[in-house]
């Protein structure tokens, strides 16, 4: 078989040998450059003529797959919650030959790291393939050169965060603000759903604009400005009338998240102030972090998927399935391992002090300093669930509370949060994390209560260690709309006048910092300003949405069962 063309010509000879003569020098630097097209083009004048389509195309993916290289991008197939096809975008973080087959691990842009997976060539779509962007190497902080290759949309991607980050420091003047201290904190933990509200404030400020409903739809009346007239300025002590207007149903209404806060939907957390002791630095990632490195555990009665990287010894790495002891949470390579483990290990609930016990529901105090062994292991468990979560061996200045189910058995490992034992930014919490077995069933929420009872009982405010993953930010959000809306609706009103309430009396009745409460009555759209003084509004769908959430939580904690004293950490002797 003879291929002609205007710069070269193709025979075919026996045993699959092909001679390529070229008809003139600038043929030859030609064909150079596109050496890998002239390698397709006698492949496929070479093969038989019996080769069915399906293996031509199976020829044509692995030629294919050849050229992909870490870096590059390209839609990826995958099921979406519906179980129907997509084809998002994906970056390949790592190729790896398994069998003879290529397998490549790929991470969808602007997906969870969660969803990140090892994938087969057949689920790449070759046609869309980009290909990193080559650039020098820059010196890191540590004047060590960067090594990751940078890939497509990179460049466009830093230029949007500079501008988005530009516009949120401009100044507005048309609604009134949260305080200053809120803004700093809350402003990166809650999403600008609604624009109306996240404009600078002082702390002293009120809170102003109230809302009707005029034929079923709703709107914002805001008093005539008036030239040379400001705003009476006024503290979070300043009393706040409360409203509840029975309003028709409107689908502008903002409803209070439901009852999993694991899986709400209400609005997309941006990325909060990296400010903590348990922060990651994400300038020092690389590809062995950003990679899942477990493929299985066995804890207890349940197989786990870990979501992210975990720094478990190396050779454990390679087992198809990790077991652990759900008592002690010692990792080991074998079921054998675990068996015989298990006549050895004493422990049938975590060590520690049990605080608090309410049916099946116990908790269970540990210090990070006299049982380093366990919280090493959990905070190793943990790290396969907590994307940010940096704390592996230095325990000693945290404490962990452990909650269990109890059944004939034992008790049941569920969830846990740790706490800094001395918090100079008054964080009642480091790291909460509910197993996937157990979500969805309240138990998050059921964790974030106990430590709020824990810092009533301290006499203290708190809040959460920032950042917030995205699965702890709607859980915190929907805790604290529900226990607001909670307190709001309670209140009986003097006189026949309509309730009142400062922000402080929530802060403290609640144990939730005040920034944390503005920004939720924010959120909520319930602050408003009328006649120099600011209203809260609540409407009917609000009233309707909150009971309807508050049927479903079955999970509460009891004050009464709990048995905690605080200590004074600042003492050094009582590490």
């Amino acid at each position: 078989m003879v291929y002609k063309c205007d710069f070269f010509e193709i025979h075919t000879l026996t045993q699959g040998q092909v001679n390529v003569t070229f008809l003139s020098s600038f043929t030859k630097l030609f064909v150079r450059h596109h050496l890998q097209q002239l390698i397709r083009v006698i492949t496929v004048i070479s093969r038989p003529a019996n080769v069915s389509r399906e293996s031509a195309l199976k020829t044509k993916m692995a030629d294919t797959s050849m050229e992909i290289v870490e870096g590059c991008r390209l839609p990826v197939l995958r099921k979406n919650q519906e179980n129907e096809d997509e084809w998002p975008l994906a970056e390949i973080l790592s190729v790896k030959d398994t069998l003879g087959r290529k397998l490549f691990y790929v991470h969808y842009i602007d997906f969870n790291k969660r969803l990140d997976e090892w994938v087969t060539p057949d689920r790449l779509d070759m046609k869309k393939l980009q290909f990193p962007k080559k650039e020098a190497k820059t010196p890191t902080k540590n004047g060590l050169p960067g090594s990751r290759p940078s890939s497509p949309e990179r460049e466009v991607k830093r230029k949007a965060e500079t501008v988005s980050l530009a516009s949120q420091v401009t100044p507005a003047t048309s609604v009134p603000s949260l305080p200053s201290s809120a803004e700093a904190t809350q402003a990166s933990v809650y999403p600008a759903a609604r624009e109306t509200f996240t404009t600078k404030t002082r702390e002293d400020e009120p809170l102003t604009s109230i809302t009707t409903v005029t034929n079923g739809t709703t709107r914002r009346v805001l008093p005539p400005s008036q030239p040379g007239r400001k705003r009476k300025t006024c503290g979070t002590d300043e009393m706040i009338k409360v409203f509840q207007y029975n309003s028709p149903r409107t689908t502008s209404g903002c409803l209070p998240p439901g009852e999993d806060s694991q899986d709400s939907s209400d609005g997309i957390p941006t990325a909060p102030r990296m400010t903590g002791s348990l922060v990651s630095d994400r300038s020092h990632d690389d590809i062995i972090t950003r990679m899942k490195n477990i493929d299985c555990i066995e804890l207890g009665r349940h197989r786990l998927k870990p979501w992210y990287f975990s720094p478990y010894p190396q050779e454990l790495t390679t087992l198809p399935i990790l077991y652990l002891c759900e008592f002690c949470l010692k990792y080991l390579k074998s079921l054998k391992c675990l068996q015989r483990h298990l006549t050895k290990c004493n422990l049938r609930h975590p060590p520690g002090n049990e605080i608090y016990r309410k049916g099946t529901i116990s908790f269970f105090e540990i210090d990070g300093r006299k049982n380093k062994t366990y919280s090493q292991n959990l905070c190793l468990l943990a790290k396969c669930f907590l994307d940010h979560k940096t704390l592996y061996y230095d325990t000693d200045p945290f404490l962990f509370y452990v909650m269990t189910e109890y059944d004939c058995k034992g008790f049941h490992i569920v969830g846990y949060f740790s706490k800094e034992k001395e918090s100079t930014e008054d964080y009642n919490v480091a790291c909460i994390l509910t197993l996937p077995p157990y979500q969805r069933r309240g138990y998050g929420k059921l964790l974030i209560e106990f430590s709020y009872e824990l810092s009533k009982v301290e006499g203290k405010t708190g809040t959460p260690e920032k950042p917030l993953s995205d699965l702890g930010l709607l859980s915190y959000r929907s805790y604290w709309s529900q226990t607001i809306l909670e307190i709001l609706m309670d209140l009986k009103s003097d006189n026949g006048e309509r309730p009142q309430i400062t922000i402080n009396e929530i802060s403290e009745i609640t144990s939730v910092k005040k920034e944390d409460v503005i920004s939720t009555l924010q959120y909520l759209n319930l602050i408003n300003y009328y006649k120099g003084q600011y209203i809260l509004t609540l409407s009917e769908d609000i009233v309707d949405g909150h009971e309807r959430a508050m049927q479903k939580r079955h999970l509460r904690i009891d004050p009464k069962c709990l048995h905690f004293t605080p200590k004074d950490w600042s003492k050094r002797g009582k590490w």
